[in-house]
């Protein structure tokens, strides 16, 4: 009894180790999820090990249906293929992915009982606008106070979002309850846009931009028209130039659809373009324009009224602009004669000093100190002169009459009365 335990063991290791040399085939990494772009490339990668002598085949989960069994393609689909490296690998590729390959695929191991996992493929498709309904009510055209309807309607996956904008950047003007009320939208989103009591400013190109978050957006232009009678304003309605000069005439136009616009006289006659006149045409938008009318080297008929007119199916209008001649004044100019300056240096005049009265020393006669005294009498007084009652120099003989005492013992006496005289005469004079 004590051997029997021994040989029992030994009886079941063969199988133990048999085991042991055949392992199970085993997964080493799961099957990813796929999001691709429509139109691209994709495959999914199934790496087995220990696959021994069972297969791996490719099924559709959602359709049941068998791809592929290891490289042998079961699936009658030019777009899909299997690659094996010789080893662990497999993998099954799609070309030029399409919407209806979007769905659950198996990698599937012919075991018993069966082993699989499972990857989703999600197929995002780009944004895109549908030509038909591009707009309703006037295909975009209505007249000025109607309404225009645009319809843009995008398809993709996951389901677009669109908005609308105008191409200039100009802000969108939504009006409603006849244009009392109007919201004013840098965008407006919707796949339908509603332009009510349409006026001529909203003349012009709008885009309907979609995107899904799948590159890149789209968009599409849509033109709107506004149909409205001819409007045109004069700025400068008269008109001043001088004869021989070129003048430059112009009228501002506002009109849709666009008009026939010419020039004619106030008498009629209607003008061509030639040497004497040339007529342009300067496009600001959708709606307005500048006629420019030139008229060279100006003569007497010329002068007058000149009509601008603008006509379109709608209605017809006119402005009117005078020319007026401009005389120009004569201008003379003056020569002033020329000033002739003396440069030559000339002499002051010599203006004679009063003398100094000196005191009279002793033993010098009366007769010289009254000389003496009578000369500088004199020349204070022509220093001071301001009538000839006062000018008339006193004679050697007759004395001034402001000298009251000439007798030799009173010279002091004579002195002061001579100095007092003296003083009062050139006050009287100041």
């Amino acid at each position: 009894m004590p051997i029997a335990g021994p040989l029992l063991l030994c009886a079941f290791l063969p199988v133990a180790l048999g085991q042991l040399a055949e392992p199970e085939p085993e997964f080493l990494a799961p099957l990813e999820n796929q999001t691709v772009t429509q139109g691209r490339d994709m495959y999914f990668t199934c790496v087995v090990n220990h696959l021994s002598s069972f297969k791996v085949a490719w099924i559709k989960s959602d359709t049941k249906a068998i791809l592929a069994i290891h490289t042998h393609m079961v699936a009658q689909n030019q777009r899909l293929s299997v690659t094996h490296n010789g080893h662990n690998t497999w993998k099954l590729h799609v070309s030029n992915v399409q919407k209806n390959d979007s769905g659950t695929y198996m990698c599937q191991i012919n075991t018993d009982p069966m082993r699989s996992q499972m990857g989703t493929l999600e197929v995002v498709i780009r944004p895109d606008i549908l030509n038909e309904n591009e707009s309703s009510e006037g295909g975009g055209v209505a007249i000025e106070g109607g309404t225009v309807r645009l319809k843009c309607h995008a398809t993709g996956i996951p389901e677009p979002t669109v908005l609308w904008r105008r191409e200039d950047s100009r802000s969108l003007v939504l009006r409603h309850d006849g244009g009392r009320e109007k919201q004013v939208l840098r965008t407006y989103d919707g796949d339908t846009l509603v332009l009510g009591n349409i006026q001529r400013s909203d003349m012009g190109a709008y885009l309907c931009i979609a995107s899904n978050g799948v590159p890149p957006s789209v968009s599409k232009r849509f033109t709107v028209r506004v149909h409205f009678h001819p409007l045109i304003r004069v700025s400068n309605q008269l008109v001043a130039a001088p004869a021989a000069s070129d003048v430059l005439v112009q009228c501002y136009v506002e009109a849709s659809p666009r008009a026939m616009n010419h020039w004619t006289r106030d008498t009629g006659e209607k003008l061509i373009p030639n040497e004497k006149y040339s007529m342009e045409e300067t496009i600001l938008n959708e709606y307005s324009l500048l006629m420019n009318l030139t008229i060279r080297s100006m003569v007497k008929k010329d002068f007058g009224g000149y009509v601008c007119t603008s006509s379109n199916a709608l209605g017809k209008a006119e402005g009117v602009v005078r020319l007026q001649e401009m005389h120009m004044a004569k201008t003379t100019t003056t020569t002033p004669a020329p000033r002739i300056v003396d440069l030559k240096p000339r002499k002051t005049p010599h203006r004679e000093k009063p003398k100094k009265y000196k005191r009279p020393t002793k033993g010098r006669k009366d007769s010289e100190d009254e000389g003496d005294l009578e000369s500088t009498k004199i020349a204070t007084l022509e220093t001071r002169t301001l009538s000839p009652s006062l000018s008339a120099t006193p004679s050697a003989t007759k004395p001034p009459p402001w000298v009251l005492q000439r007798n030799g013992a009173d010279t002091p006496n004579r002195y002061v009365s001579a100095l007092a005289a003296a003083t009062l005469l050139l006050l009287i004079n100041y």
